[in-house]
């Protein structure tokens, strides 16, 4: 993220409809409304930073939220529900009234159902009263979030069918967990959400099946892999059906779900939760024209603008940002990226100038004690762009073999074959393994080679690792690989 002194709106790719300028450089002096959609990590990021940089005076601040929380932690979910967080209050970093203290108009449970950008206005329904209402904007931000995926499939709106999006979507899963004799939870899906709702159901004292769709936990990991996180979560206790596609959730007399069926099997379920990921939700945004990408985001700037528009910024999950290995624009819904976006959209809706250059697709995760990481290019990611490269897989440990509770890890790198560019890093192991990922996201940011990344000063004592990290251990065996040609 850069920000400094404001330079002027400057050009922005794409045709601008017919509006009134309203860049920093030519805005009028009366107070001017910013409207914000969404009140999770970008909305409230981006109205909190604009508060901090203009006054009530100088700037009207209306954010609109559809639930019934503000600025809270969806990251945090599953550890709730599984016991390892106390409570709810504990997931909320700023509350509705903490934000109207501080300046802001925060409307909460009033869903915004359609922009019109000719007449800078936004209607908005009220979920209680049903009151509809147009508001009037000098400079919007889209922060709308992503919608968990729910396939349109019989039962799957049973109750005892459950997603985890929002704080609302825990507080009904523990509420159906209060009220539930059985003890058999079906997750479907092993991506993160699966993963860690897995977790979750396992401290609950659940009998846990997973079923997945992919052919090993975990896609965002190469197979190999995702085949090591399989065997993990075998070892835990937890059933894990892969190359499965569910068809339906079947339900009992009581019209309850009883049961997850696949074209091979049936799975049985007292409680069935979906972790099938995300996508994001831009229904707004299309219904007006605003550009949306191959994956289903927002197109936007490096300040955050949305694309041809100069007064319309958005962030968090519903955008797509730039993956700097791959080099094209992917969606990933993450709160460290979405607060950076509300902290960039802030500082410029504020006067001031920032940016946002990208991503390496750093993602961390664990289930139980296995700890997962990942960043950059996949295999298959890399064979999709066209580039030649080589892997190199290792297996060490988290400290120094003779340190007690050292644990084993694997680590796998793919560097570009003629340069030895450093492509991609995954890792799964115990305690200690995941957060070595950064290292790996740096190299990636900065373009480091496998053979730079061998000298790498790196912190060493026998409490934290080897001698040779393991991360250094993978760059000097996938240095080999590339002076092996």
């Amino acid at each position: 993220m850069r920000v400094g002194r404001a330079r002027g709106a400057g050009e922005v790719a794409g045709r601008t409809p017919p509006r009134r300028s309203v860049s920093p450089m030519s805005a009028p002096k009366q107070r001017e409304r910013l409207v914000v959609i969404g009140g999770d990590a970008a909305g409230m990021s981006a109205a909190s930073q604009a508060r901090r940089m203009r006054t009530p005076d100088e700037l009207e601040i209306v954010a609109f939220e559809r639930g019934g929380f503000t600025s809270f932690s969806a990251c945090g979910i599953p550890y709730w529900v599984g016991g390892t967080v106390d409570g709810l209050e504990d997931l909320v970093a700023r509350s509705p009234e903490e934000h109207r203290a501080r300046g802001i108009d925060v409307r909460m449970r009033t869903e915004v159902t359609a922009l019109d950008l000719t007449g800078h206005r936004v209607r908005s329904h009220d979920l209680d009263s049903g009151t509809v209402t147009w508001t009037g904007y000098d400079r919007l931000v889209i922060a709308t979030g992503a919608r968990p995926i729910r396939p349109p499939l019989p039962g799957i709106d049973a109750p005892g069918v459950h997603g985890v999006q929002t704080l609302d979507d825990g507080q009904a899963l523990l509420d159906t967990l209060r009220k539930t004799t059985g003890r058999r939870a079906v997750v479907v899906g092993a991506g993160y959400i699966g993963l860690e709702m897995a977790e979750a159901m396992l401290h609950r004292g659940y009998e846990v099946t997973v079923v997945n769709s992919a052919v090993a936990p975990m896609s965002t990991l190469d197979p190999d892999m995702g085949r090591l996180v399989h065997d993990a979560m075998t070892a835990m206790g937890i059933r894990v059906v892969n190359d499965a596609e569910v068809t339906k959730i079947l339900t009992g007399e009581d019209g309850r779900a009883r049961a997850v069926a696949t074209d091979d099997a049936e799975y049985p379920a007292d409680i069935v939760v979906l972790g099938i990921g995300v996508r994001p939700e831009t229904t707004l945004a299309r219904a007006a024209g605003l550009p949306i990408g191959d994956h289903g985001g927002l197109l936007t700037d490096l300040s955050m603008r949305v694309r041809g528009y100069e007064d319309i910024w958005a962030g968090g999950d519903c955008v797509e940002v730039l993956d700097l290995v791959a080099g094209r624009e992917r969606h990933i819904a993450l709160g460290t990226h979405a607060n950076k976006h509300g902290q960039i959209i802030g500082a410029n809706v504020g006067g001031g100038y920032a940016t946002f250059p990208g991503v390496v697709g750093t993602a961390v995760s664990k289930i139980c004690d296995l700890e997962i990481a990942r960043t950059g290019l996949r295999e298959k990611d890399a064979r999709a762009s066209g580039r030649q490269y080589v892997t190199a897989t290792v297996e060490s440990t988290s400290r120094a073999g003779y340190y007690p509770d050292a644990g084993r890890m694997t680590v796998k790198m793919l560097a570009e074959r003629r340069t030895g560019r450093l492509l991609g890093v995954q890792i799964i192991g115990r305690e200690g393994a995941a957060k070595r990922v950064d290292v790996a996201a740096v190299a990636l940011a900065t373009g480091l080679s496998v053979e730079q990344m061998v000298n790498l000063d790196l912190g060493y004592a026998p409490p934290f690792s080897p001698v040779w990290d393991p991360v250094l251990v993978a760059a000097r065996k996938a240095a080999r690989a590339v002076q092996a040609g």
